[in-house]
């Protein structure tokens, strides 16, 4: 088995997180911080080398359908970001539904008791955690017979 990168894209942000090379677990990496919502040049390039220092072969990409399963003007951009990721990698992209990763990333933290300020700093980068290890378990449940 191969590692997967697995990204939380938003507007301000970029949460990352990387498999175990038996794509198992999901482990938190980073937050990349985005000083522009339309500049991905330095984004782009900052996954590369995480992709190029994991080893990883694919990526999952949150994808944040709403809630009523349309496609707002989030899911628009992500779109095209994956577009320009599997451009600049190469790298297959699959958009997992992300779908209240980050409201069950904000009550893990507040269970566990971490202050307000400081959630901003943990959210995404947890948010990437539950969009790659749902990925990882759908994965598990193919190879199961289970899907």
């Amino acid at each position: 088995m191969t590692r997967i990168i697995g990204l939380d894209f938003g507007s301000k942000t970029v949460g990352v997180a990387v498999s175990d090379p038996l794509g198992i677990t999901a482990q938190g990496v980073e937050i990349i911080r985005r000083e522009s919502e339309n500049k991905l040049r330095r984004t782009l390039a900052r996954i590369e080398a995480l992709i190029d220092e994991y080893q990883a072969e694919s990526i999952v990409l949150g994808f944040p359908k709403n809630m009523n399963n349309t496609i707002g003007e989030r899911a628009e951009k992500t779109l095209t970001f994956k577009e320009m990721l599997e451009r600049r990698t190469g790298l297959p992209v699959a958009l997992w539904d992300e779908r209240l990763t980050t409201v069950e990333a904000n009550r893990t933290l507040m269970e566990s008791k971490v202050r307000r300020e400081k959630r901003k700093e943990f959210v995404d980068k947890l948010a990437a955690v539950y969009i790659l290890q749902g990925y990882l378990d759908s994965l598990g449940r193919m190879e199961d017979g289970q899907n």
